[in-house]
């Protein structure tokens, strides 16, 4: 295994262009790339990008350079234009396997060692004139071209996976408008009725009960809305309260099958509770149902983009919409019949299986992959 500096491994494309209307189509910010994710699905921009951007051919090697690391690498699928914030790297093939090039570049053996050499603390940046110097070990050309077809076919198989995990959760949402209909427009007129009719509502605790001696790490989790991902609850263990203070704060506990949602900010974002021993935060509110609905109905109902658009008319505040409990409580949604909302709970628990299957064999597939380059780099 031999030896290189980067700049003897990657060249880096400096050509720039001032977009014109018609780049804005061809357009790839860092917003469109994925952490973790080779290929592009977004791209676009509603008007022409402001200010100088990079020329990128189709399967040039993108690279975000700024907040390094969020690890976003991707393959540019069109001749385009690319953020400033990024490079655009090519390979120079008597070191580098055009073919292997990308995979060298999304390992962590090439990140992490960029990341440590990232400046600024707001947002940190990597430097071509620090990154060219770095020096990193490659197997033989011959290696390499091996490794890039085993490591294509494990990302095909990744690819077909999430795939069929994408189809899945769009059965269930087929499923869901075939049964209860569009439960904003109630095309099916099912009754209607006020939130405050079957929850009870709660807001999260002021201010002034939580104080900065009271966080510490990882016992009980405030959730916030920033915590809540997708209809999902992502504590951060560092935004936690002692056992003596979340004793002191039992009004504001979440149960199992309460609904924490954010009252503040992005409208309609909120997730169904399933773990114990976490606490509402300051920004968000709790929805505990008492009656004629399932949490996870109501869930999917609030976090609808055409439902966020209701709940954002009856927010209050200029520079950041707010919610308060007399709004929410006046919201209203359709009181699905209950013996289909147990109907669909058992087709959706059927489909988890499935999916918890896909998960884990994508999980194996993905500790594959890592471990190939590791076991090949450095």
């Amino acid at each position: 295994m031999a030896k290189y500096r980067f700049e003897q491994i990657a060249f880096n494309s400096t050509e720039k262009k001032k977009p014109e209307e018609n780049d804005r189509h061809v357009y790839l910010g860092l917003e469109h790339l994925d952490s973790g994710c080779l290929k592009v699905t977004r791209f676009g921009a509603d008007v022409a990008p402001i200010g100088d951007k990079l020329v990128m051919r189709k399967g040039d090697v993108l690279f975000g350079k700024r907040r390094a690391y969020q690890k976003k690498v991707a393959i540019a699928p069109f001749d385009g234009i690319f953020s400033a914030h990024g490079m655009v790297l090519r390979p120079r093939e008597n070191v580098v396997d055009p073919q292997f090039f990308p995979f060298f570049i999304s390992s962590d053996y090439f990140l992490d060692a960029a990341i440590k050499i990232s400046v600024g603390s707001l947002s940190p940046t990597i430097n071509w004139r620090d990154l060219k110097n770095l020096e990193f070990n490659l197997p033989s050309l011959e290696e390499q071209r091996q490794l890039a077809t085993v490591l294509q076919s494990i990302t095909d198989t990744i690819e077909t996976y999430k795939n069929l995990l994408t189809k899945t959760d769009e059965l269930v949402k087929s499923q869901f408008i075939e049964l209860f209909g569009d439960p904003v427009e109630n095309d099916k007129n099912w009754p209607i009725t006020q939130l405050s009719e079957i929850a009870d509502i709660k807001i999260g605790p002021f201010g002034s009960l939580l104080h900065r001696e009271d966080y510490i790490e990882g016992v009980h989790s405030l959730i916030n809305p920033s915590h809540i991902i997708d209809g999902n609850i992502l504590p951060d263990p560092a935004l936690s309260i002692t056992e003596r203070k979340y004793q002191e704060l039992s009004p504001y506990w979440l149960k199992v099958g309460d609904i924490v949602m954010g009252r503040r900010g992005e409208m309609g974002r909120c997730a169904v509770v399933k773990d114990t021993g976490l606490l509402c935060g300051t920004g968000s509110l709790i929805i505990r149902l008492t009656k004629g609905m399932k949490p996870y109905f109501l869930q999917k109902i609030l976090s609808r983009p055409d439902y966020k658009r209701i709940i954002e008319q009856k927010a209050v505040g200029v520079t950041m919409l707010n919610l308060n409990t007399s709004i929410v409580a006046s919201l209203e949604v359709p009181l699905l019949p209950e013996h289909l909302q147990t109907l669909f709970i058992s087709f959706v628990e059927q489909l988890d299986k499935s999916k918890f299957e896909l998960e884990q064999a994508l999980s194996e597939l993905t500790l594959t992959y890592k471990r190939i380059l590791a076991e090949n780099l450095g």
